[in-house]
């Protein structure tokens, strides 16, 4: 395989403004899965929030992440309250997801302001969305604070699907249609899907044309 002789655009970060810079990350690590964080404050109020910095931290004990950059609602309600749901943004709700991350003040109720309807959930105290085809229950695990933003660890203590979207023991792709995050103002769909096993190296090494048909000779 060649390597195509491409010029080259640099973005050093220590010459760039913050906000430059994160645009050009915000375009490269694509497309993201958005955690629409459903929390409660004190008082017993819910917020709900996409944060598109988002991924599994851990499998055992099962931790997932997301990101606050700045001080929002969901980080101040999780450490105030320890628990919080992950909701799956399905692309049915894209108008809704994309408007409850409008800057509302604390005292409103993005869900009510949405139409989004909120459930009690199974085992935690903040409610989850009732229409999104899964949830993740979390209670806080940890927080760590990286320069303006602060990473959220939550264990998931238990997760919820519709039973139409089940199959062979897993929710299938094909039947949530996830949202993801992409540059500035753009999103995505799941799109094209591709299934490939992952070759093992018993195979590999038995088998050299596997490796040959990979590097084009």
């Amino acid at each position: 395989m060649t390597s195509p002789d491409h010029a080259r655009t640099h973005f050093d970060p220590a010459e760039m403004g913050t906000g430059a810079f994160y645009r050009v990350l915000n375009s490269v690590v694509v497309p993201r899965p958005i955690a629409w964080v459903c929390s409660r404050d004190a008082e017993g109020g819910h917020n709900l929030a996409p944060h598109s910095f988002y991924t599994v931290a851990c499998v055992d004990p099962p931790i997932v992440q997301f990101t606050s950059v700045g001080r929002k609602d969901s980080l101040n309600n999780v450490e105030a309250t320890g628990d919080f749901t992950v909701n799956l943004t399905p692309e049915a709700l894209f108008e809704q997801v994309n408007a409850t991350g409008t800057d509302f003040p604390p005292d409103h109720d993005e869900a009510e302001q949405t139409g989004v309807t909120l459930e009690d959930s199974s085992v935690v105290a903040a409610k989850r969305v009732a229409e999104s085809p899964v949830s993740l229950e979390c209670v806080l695990h940890s927080t760590i604070r990286l320069g303006d933003s602060t990473v959220v660890f939550g264990r998931v203590v238990h997760a919820t699907a519709w039973e139409t979207v089940v199959r062979d023991g897993r929710p299938r792709i094909e039947e949530l249609n996830p949202l993801a995050r992409l540059g500035g103002n753009e999103w995505a769909t799941i799109g094209e899907l591709k299934e490939i096993k992952r070759i093992p190296f018993s195979q590999w090494s038995e088998d050299p044309s596997i490796g040959q048909a990979l590097r084009g000779e």
